[in-house]
């Protein structure tokens, strides 16, 4: 499903990522990350005893969900009123112009933010695109992904091999990512880059994650109650791998 404020059909296209933990770490490891990270699925949001099984702190929540007309409508709507956050916020945050990269963009929105951001290898990929990408603007930023080989080559490898057949790059699909994460300011960030930049959504006190009472409430389940009926969703967080 296309949307008008998607990459036009000329622009550089990527195969989706399915939303699946072990792919998902292995290309966030493969970029960079510390193997002490890896991605979690998450099987509720409100449930405690479910949540528990999820190392923490919890450093990003990255949502999957479909593309709906009421999503479409907040989002243009809210989009219309957007006030950037002041310039020396310390927030990452990259505007898609790949198509079907929005899974990418949500791991290198949680990776490259927060606490994740000091556990990145050093001489690794995501340590290059980062020291490369805060000296840019948004569309330096853009243009700095699109034409980035080494990423594009990675993020390739680990997109095939998904457990189900992957789309097509030239495909249409509904399904996108969004991703929360704790900024070291102790904010609560939304970061999606079909919006106009980064959305501050609440703050969060020095023990809290992105999976704590406050985060959850002003975050994903505040996003969740605006789809109404349609709430069909994955969630995953990224979190320290289990002992």
């Amino acid at each position: 499903m296309s949307h008008p404020t998607d990459p036009p059909t000329s622009a550089p296209s990527f195969t989706p990522l399915e939303a699946n933990p072990e792919l998902m770490t292995s290309l966030l490891h493969s970029l960079g990350l510390s193997p002490s990270l890896q991605i979690h699925d998450v099987y509720s949001l409100t449930d405690p005893d479910m949540l528990a099984f999820i190392p923490r702190p919890a450093l990003a929540l990255l949502l999957v969900f479909p593309v709906s007309a009421t999503y479409e409508s907040h989002r243009l709507a809210e989009d219309s009123l957007y006030a950037p956050p002041p310039s020396n916020t310390d927030v990452m945050w990259f505007p898609q112009t790949i198509r079907n990269s929005c899974g990418l963009m949500g791991l290198l929105h949680a990776s490259l933010n927060g606490p994740a951001r000091d556990l990145i290898v050093e001489g690794s990929d995501l340590e290059r695109i980062f020291k490369q990408a805060k000296e840019l603007d948004s569309l330096g930023r853009a243009r700095l992904l699109e034409q980035d080989k080494g990423l594009a080559d990675r993020y390739g490898v680990v997109a095939e091999q998904g457990d189900t057949a992957a789309p097509g790059k030239e495909e249409e699909v509904d399904l996108h990512y969004v991703c929360f994460v704790k900024g070291k300011d102790g904010g609560l960030w939304e970061l999606d880059g079909r919006r106009k930049g980064p959305i501050k959504r609440g703050d969060l006190g020095g023990n809290e994650d992105v999976l704590s009472e406050t985060a959850l409430r002003e975050g994903v389940l505040k996003f969740l109650e605006r789809e109404g009926a349609d709430l069909r969703f994955s969630a995953v967080a990224l979190a320290g791998g289990f002992d």
